[in-house]
């Protein structure tokens, strides 16, 4: 049997046994999805609790669906890991959230920086939430981390300084500053654009508290780096075990 389809739904109501379902997540479950009445589904409020319900019937603009059950989702990462990457060229920035959703990042943060030459806008950022969104759904998580901009590198540090363990990947170090294999707690990773860092760039990120980690002899592409960041933190958390 397959997986209950999986939806988004903003102000459910926790102790509602009748809910109804609008929006792109409506549009994407009768357009694409081709959800019927009767069909089980699973709705999300972001809260980490699953809500199994039954479609009772499909409108032109909604769905409503009765509440047949709540369970709280299991497939949530335990620890934190907040990514912060510069914006990348084309599709690559979504590339990212989608892969870093996946390996189980809690939040996320695109920034500008000093050799970054791709833009971000209001669209941009709305798109970048709704595939974290899908890739949630994807991967079976209950809750999609929620994108963030910052139009400033500083703003991007500063805006990680309550974790733990603070990890800035710097492709012109010889030797990484930390090993990342020994850490335990919350976790920033900070990863740059096409462009990398400046040299100022990563002393301003040490007088914050981050500590600089290469990825090894071979120059990653950017996306590639920020993937192998957080598969690396997750695994060194025991989030992939």
């Amino acid at each position: 049997m397959s997986t209950p389809r999986r939806f988004f739904i903003e102000n459910l109501d926790p102790v509602a046994t009748e809910v109804r379902l609008e929006g792109e997540e409506f549009i994407h479950a009768k357009t694409v999805l081709r959800v019927e009445a009767g069909s089980e589904i699973v709705l999300l409020d972001g809260s980490g609790k699953e809500y199994s319900a039954i479609v009772s019937r499909i409108e032109k603009h909604c769905l409503s669906a009765h509440i047949i059950g709540v369970t709280e989702g299991d497939k949530e990462p335990k620890a934190q890991i907040y990514l912060l990457c510069g914006a990348l060229k084309g599709d690559k920035t979504e590339l990212v959230v989608q892969k870093a959703t996946e390996l189980g990042v809690t939040e996320i943060g695109i920034f500008s920086s000093e050799y970054c030459s791709a833009y971000m806008n209001e669209n941009k950022l709305e798109r970048l939430n709704k595939v974290a969104r899908e890739a949630a759904k994807q991967c079976l998580r209950s809750r999609a981390p929620k994108v963030a901009f910052f139009a400033d590198l500083n703003s991007a540090l500063k805006s990680a300084c309550s974790y733990k363990n603070k990890l800035f990947a710097c492709e012109f170090l010889k030797n990484s500053t930390t090993d990342m294999r020994a850490i335990n707690g919350p976790t920033a990773l900070v990863v740059g654009s096409e462009g990398g860092f400046s040299h100022k760039e990563f002393e301003e990120a040490e007088k914050l508290g981050f500590y600089g980690v290469t990825l090894g002899k071979r120059i990653l592409r950017a996306e590639t780096a920020a993937v192998v960041m957080c598969a690396l933190a997750a695994q060194a958390l025991g989030e992939l075990e």
